[in-house]
């Protein structure tokens, strides 16, 4: 069994059905894995498709039919931090909120599962 923490770059792929989002569909829909998604992730997609005039209450409905919702806990908070303060060293427009997507990986001990460019230096991570 792999355990997959999903960026919000990935949902969004697989929410809207493009191509990349249809290959994610074998990861995200296998029971043979464990997926996970950051409320913080979350938190950022609802803002993306209210923005956008999507439906935010389906999308909120399939991310949590489809993974568990890690919360924002005090490790993962300072976890966060630390990745942030590190990563901004050498991606200068390295967001918190990736940060929270890795630190939740590193937590949970999963993999990076995400289309983000920002991740190609992560060793946990799975680039789609």
């Amino acid at each position: 069994m792999t355990k997959y923490v999903v960026d919000s770059c990935a949902w969004i792929e697989y929410l809207e059905g493009s191509e990349k989002g249809v290959h994610l569909a074998t990861i995200l829909e296998s029971n043979a894995n464990t997926i996970i998604t950051s409320s913080a992730t979350l938190a950022e997609i609802i803002s993306k498709f209210e923005r956008h005039s999507k439906n935010s209450t389906l999308a909120a409905e399939c991310i949590t039919s489809l993974s568990t919702i890690q919360d924002v806990h005090r490790e993962i908070a300072i976890a966060a931090g630390k990745v942030h303060a590190k990563a901004k060293k050498k991606i200068k427009d390295f967001g918190m909120l990736d940060a929270f997507v890795a630190a939740t990986a590193q937590i949970t001990g999963g993999k990076i599962l995400t289309g983000d460019a920002h991740f190609k230096t992560f060793k946990n991570a799975v680039l789609i």
